[in-house]
């Protein structure tokens, strides 16, 4: 099984935290699309024997694009790949994108999940952010998606400077008005060369604070497990039934395709990446070629990466594995560091003798699947 992922570069305004590629205009869509449909077909042969389970629009903002030219996306790949009967094919939106005839004709497609980025329900939040969808749209987009959408996610940010907790609270009962079945929530966070990054060391934001993000995590854990929410990944909360087919089978190292400009893929030991840049991009395509670079991963990479996608999920990593996988070495190693994880209760074992982060330690993941990286 496999999955596809297509970026698409385009975006109202900048977000002040994102650091992802886009561009605020359109003026090229048409050549590439164009170019991302010649890709799709170029990329085939790697995948003549695999299903395709996961079709994921991502970027960028996806919603921009109209119903039509996604309908041609997803019929490009319908004629060059073998698609799993039960496939997962998502669609990330923006509230300001989706009015009631858009979602209408969006549940006319093969989509069967919406992605909607709401990240607060507080105007003020929404300014600070730069978002270019304000409140009542975010709420209006919601009411009317979950009549036309059963497999339903919102992304909502905590640890925004000045957001305190009992606004946090509220951006979580918000979100469970409208029965949503999924969250994905993340803590904002200053990338390097972002706009928020500037407006911080100018002091017109105020800094971002972990111990805030610490609270908002914690208050988010509770939140969501009293209403019936499984904490399946570190970052993803949902109700059974309606865990991420794409994101899990990104914590258990399927294979993907990424198509367009910046898109990832990882296949086997590979991992390759398209180039940033939508111009060069088309020009390639146009060409004939794939504009990226690629990487071959060590047993060690391997390895790494194993720890930090299985850590971060419910499903912990298995000694069985490590040793299947990647060989004896790297259990000596792996056993002697857990034993001092599981003394100072930061991983515990589970019934199936896999080991999971504790509760209490979540927040503290990344840095434990560091301590678990075989450093050569």
């Amino acid at each position: 099984m496999a999955g596809i992922y297509i970026h698409i570069p385009f975006c109202k305004q900048a977000c002040f935290y994102c650091d992802f590629h886009f561009s605020t205009t359109m003026k090229h869509k048409t050549k590439l699309l164009d170019a991302i449909g010649k890709e799709l077909g170029i990329r085939k042969s790697a995948f003549e024997t695999e299903k395709i389970e996961t079709i994921y629009f991502g970027g960028g903002t996806p919603s921009l694009l109209s119903v039509g030219e996604i309908n041609k996306l997803i019929k490009t790949i319908e004629d060059n790949y073998n698609l799993a009967d039960k496939i997962e094919i998502t669609l990330e939106a923006n509230p300001d994108d989706l009015s009631l005839s858009k979602i209408k004709s969006l549940a006319q497609t093969p989509i069967n999940r919406l992605s909607i980025g709401v990240q607060s329900f507080y105007e003020e939040d929404l300014t600070l952010m730069n978002r270019a969808h304000n409140a009542i749209e975010a709420k209006q987009a919601l009411a009317d998606a979950r009549q036309y959408f059963d497999n339903l996610t919102i992304d909502l940010i905590y640890g925004i400077p000045e957001m305190s907790s009992s606004r946090w609270e509220n951006n979580l009962e918000q979100a469970l008005s409208y029965d949503i079945p999924h969250i994905s929530s993340y803590a904002l966070t200053v990338e390097p060369k972002t706009a928020l990054e500037a407006l911080i060391n100018k002091g017109k934001i105020a800094p971002v604070e972990e111990s805030l993000a610490y609270e908002h995590y914690q208050l988010l854990q509770a939140f969501t497990k009293t209403h019936g929410f499984i904490n399946y990944e570190f970052s993803n909360f949902g109700k059974e039934g309606y865990f991420s087919k794409n994101n899990t089978a990104y914590w258990f190292g399927k294979p993907y395709i990424g198509v367009g400009p910046s898109a990832h893929s990882f296949y086997g030991n590979t991992r390759s990446w398209n180039v940033a840049n939508n111009m060069l991009y088309i020009k390639a395509l146009s060409e004939n070629s794939i504009p990226s670079s690629v990487e071959k991963l060590s047993i060690t990479d391997l390895y790494n990466e194993y720890i930090m996608t299985r850590l971060r999920t419910m499903w912990g990593v298995s000694v069985n594995d490590v040793e299947l996988f990647f060989g004896r070495k790297y259990v000596v190693y792996y056993q002697k560091i857990t034993k001092k994880l599981l003394a100072q209760n930061k991983l515990y074992k589970a019934e199936n003798g896999n080991l999971v982060v504790t509760e209490s330690a979540k927040f503290l993941t990344d840095g434990i699947a560091s301590d678990l990286f075989y450093i050569s």
